[in-house]
Parts: structure tokens; C-alpha cells; sequence
């Protein structure tokens, strides 16, 4: 016989289910891991072209003001932005930047080794904006302020990997300010409608990313 308390087989398998529900957002799919590579690889080829242009306008700003070349950095800061955007996993930002890093690192960037260290402190600053809004915020003003981040990290670690610390506090609150701002536009808005013009396309219709985009427009 049974008894009132004994739940119903359909009770029993909603439990199990909703004890799951808050952690299936963060785990990674296949799909995901597939497109954080492909987004990492192609990021990776705009790095290559950025360290000929990019470096170059970087260091016409900074012959004209010293630390104003920082205005440059942002597209080297766009892996983390795109793949926190796309993917809204926890290490996505980190994953994206630092493979894009890679890719730079191998298809010959001036920098060698020191891409990949740029690339971890870069994804660590905006993968940690992305925590700080619990992998739940994705607008406008969280891709400036992820993008943003990355870029104080990459000016922490030049203090000491570009012995930038040995300059004089005029040069670092300039290239701070400049490098901060080149990150929330060049990275967090470029960021930001690149993932909206993907979603148009369809080609994030299995991401919430795709998904929120089409309600909104």
C-alpha cells in the first residue's frame, strides 16, 4: 500500500532535476568548447594582423604623448570580451583570449612567449567581471566594463614584463586611462556588436547569447 508521504514517481524524478538546474548553466558543452576554439582561433588571425597595424598606431600615439599609445591595445583585448559574451561560462573569457594568444604566438607575433603571458592576465581580467555579475549579465555595459578589465590587468602585468614600472607616474596614469578606455570601446563595444551581428546571422541560435539577442531586436 502507498502511503500519503511517498512521493510519486513524477515527484521523485523533479527533485533530482531541480537539485541539477543551478549548475547545468556553467557546464560546458561540446558545442560550447567547439565554438570557444573556432572564436579563439579566429581572434588569434586578427591578432596577427593587429600587431602590424595595431603596433604601428601605437607607436605613433606614443612618440606624440608617452602613454597614449595605450589607445591601441584594445583589439588585443577582444578574445576575452567575445568568448564571455558568446559562451557565458565560467573560463570562457580566459579560454578564448589565451588560445587567440597562442595562435598569435605561433603564426609568428614580435612578442613570442610574452603573447601568451598578455593573453592569461588579459582573459584573467575580463573573466573576472564576468564572475563579479555571476555569469548572469551580458549587455552593453558589462562587455565595456569586462573589456575595461582586461585592460587593467594587461597594465599590471606591463609594469613588471615591460619593466613599465621604471617609468614615471605622468606616463603610467596616462597609458592606464588610455589603455582603459581602448578596452571598453575597441574590445567591449567592438565585443558587443560582433556578438550581436553573429546572432543576426543565426550562427548563436544554440547559445543564449543568439537567443536574448533576438528578443531584443
Amino acid at each position: 500500500m502507498t502511503t500519503s508521504s511517498t512521493p510519486s514517481p513524477t515527484a521523485a524524478a523533479q527533485v533530482p532535476a531541480q537539485a541539477k538546474a543551478p549548475k547545468s548553466r556553467f557546464r560546458w558543452r561540446v558545442i560550447d568548447i567547439v565554438t570557444a576554439a573556432v572564436l579563439g582561433v579566429a581572434t588569434g588571425l586578427i591578432f596577427i594582423f593587429w600587431n602590424s597595424v595595431g603596433y604601428l598606431w601605437f607607436t605613433t600615439m606614443d612618440a606624440l604623448t608617452p602613454g597614449f599609445g595605450g589607445i591601441a591595445v584594445g583589439i588585443w583585448l577582444l578574445g576575452g570580451v567575445l568568448g564571455g559574451l558568446i559562451i557565458r561560462k565560467p573560463g570562457a573569457a580566459l579560454f578564448v583570449e589565451v588560445l587567440a594568444a597562442c595562435v598569435s604566438m605561433l603564426l609568428g607575433s614580435q612578442w613570442s612567449i610574452e603573447t601568451v603571458y598578455s593573453g592569461i592576465a588579459q582573459g584573467l581580467g575580463a573573466e573576472l567581471v564576468f564572475a563579479l555579475f555571476l555569469y548572469k549579465r551580458f549587455g552593453l555595459s558589462v562587455a565595456m566594463l569586462a573589456g575595461a578589465g582586461a585592460a587593467v590587468a594587461a597594465w599590471v602585468l606591463e609594469l613588471f614584463l615591460s619593466a613599465n614600472i621604471e617609468k614615471g607616474p605622468e606616463f603610467l596614469t596616462i597609458y592606464l586611462v588610455a589603455v582603459v578606455v581602448s578596452g571598453a570601446v575597441l574590445a567591449g563595444v567592438v565585443g558587443w556588436l560582433l556578438t550581436r551581428a553573429l546572432a543576426a546571422t543565426g550562427a548563436l541560435n544554440r547559445f543564449a547569447a543568439g537567443r536574448s539577442a533576438k528578443r531584443i531586436g
